[in-house]
């Protein structure tokens, strides 16, 4: 009998960073060709960047404006409030994430660089002394608060949920004011404070209606699926301005003289609650019709009536598998708070547009919507990272 030789390993190369550019970059002569093309471009496109951010830009109208950014016509000498606010979200933003990230390393490098860039952007940024310390109490709070929220007891940190929803009437108390509170009009909130409030309570709000249409639309009863489908359907063909345009402009005009007039916040949120679940309905159907007909009938079997195999097996699989689309129907809302700036709201947008329009700053368009979009480029980034890590702790699309 031949005995087959036993052949050595195959040679490897070191993993520098030389041998991955020639793997990869410059593995034959046309990808070479088009690399040295590349980066001929990006470094004239990064160098024209950099000249005229440096030489040409007037960053004076964020300066001097940056307050207008982030809080509207808030009232200055409540700015306290808000930043009572910033501090309660950073705890129990903190405690969530640092519970979330549990089984990873503490401090990995990209959270120390996130971190190290928070306080030198707070130790270095335009704003007054006491801003500048409530930023860094800020930062300093959500630190500590990701540390323990890796510490507590699971089991306690599952009533997190709750705890977000029961800050909820604090956070509005400090921002709207009364109960021995000076009272701010919703006409003074703005900028960031007033997308972030109208995001969030949109948010909140359209999840659980869409889950609703999407159950309802799946119904046995022929009267709900019925409708639910035309609600869905009326919705989604229509578009994001013509709802707001009947919120903001066209819903007082059919309700009674005597009926008192609604806040436009409230109209706002309302425009984009019911447009934003009519699409959340669909992604969540379809992740209805992909849990195996199995899951079903086992759950069946086992006497489960419909509304627990609702609730206990079919709808905790839909969910998971549609993450990925829900994350991007919540971004999707969040840049669409930006609509209302057509309708004279201060978001941030509109906060940009009444900026512009001071005769000191005509023309400084590049520089303001180069912050703003910096502004929803973060929170947005920020939302898919947490939508990624929820599918990789979930395990969607592996098992």
């Amino acid at each position: 009998m031949e005995t087959i030789p036993v052949l050595p390993p195959p040679a490897t190369e070191s993993p520098t960073p030389w041998n991955w550019a020639r793997k990869n970059l410059f593995s034959t002569w046309y990808n070479s060709i088009l690399t040295v093309v590349c980066l001929i471009i990006a470094f004239q496109t990064i160098k024209g960047i950099i000249v005229w951010a440096t030489t040409k830009a007037q960053w004076r109208v964020l300066e001097a404006n940056l307050p207008l950014f982030f809080a509207g016509r808030f009232p200055r000498e409540s700015y306290w409030r808000l930043w009572i606010v910033s501090a309660i979200i950073a705890l129990l933003g903190g405690l969530t994430w640092g519970n979330i990230q549990r089984e990873e390393r503490l401090w990995n490098p990209p959270l120390l660089i996130i971190l190290g860039a928070a306080v030198v952007g707070a130790v270095i940024s335009p704003i007054d002394l006491t801003s500048r310390f409530y930023l860094l109490a800020n930062i300093i709070v959500a630190a500590a608060s990701y540390w323990a929220g890796r510490q507590i007891n699971p089991k306690i940190m599952s009533w997190m949920p709750a705890i977000w929803v029961l800050s909820f009437p604090i956070v509005l108390w400090l921002i709207k004011g009364g109960l021995g509170l000076t009272e701010v009009s919703t006409n003074d909130w703005g900028g960031l404070v007033l997308t972030l409030f109208l995001a969030v309570i949109s948010i909140v709000l359209s999840f659980p209606l869409g889950v609703l249409l999407a159950l309802g639309r799946q119904s046995s009863l022929p009267v709900v699926r019925l409708l639910s489908t035309l609600y869905i359907e009326i919705i989604r063909g229509l578009p994001l301005i013509g709802i707001l345009f009947l919120g903001q402009v066209m819903l007082q005009l059919f309700l009674p003289p005597e009926y008192p007039k609604l806040d436009r916040v409230i109209r706002a949120i309302a425009g984009l609650t019911l447009f934003s679940a009519a699409y959340l309905a669909e992604n969540v159907r379809g992740g209805l019709q992909a849990v195996p007909r199995g899951q079903i009938e086992a759950a069946r079997s086992i006497g489960l009536n419909t509304p627990l195999l609702t609730i206990l097996i079919v709808l905790p699989q839909a969910l998971r598998i549609v993450i990925p689309a829900i994350g991007g129907q919540f971004i999707g809302l969040f840049m669409d708070t930006s609509l209302l700036s057509l309708f004279g709201m201060l978001e941030l947008i509109g906060i940009s547009r009444a900026v512009l329009a001071n005769p000191s700053y005509i023309g400084r368009y590049a520089e303001v919507y180069i912050f703003v979009g910096i502004i929803y480029w973060i929170f947005c980034y920020s939302m898919s990272l947490a939508s990624r890590k929820i599918e990789r702790t979930l395990g969607v699309g592996e098992r």
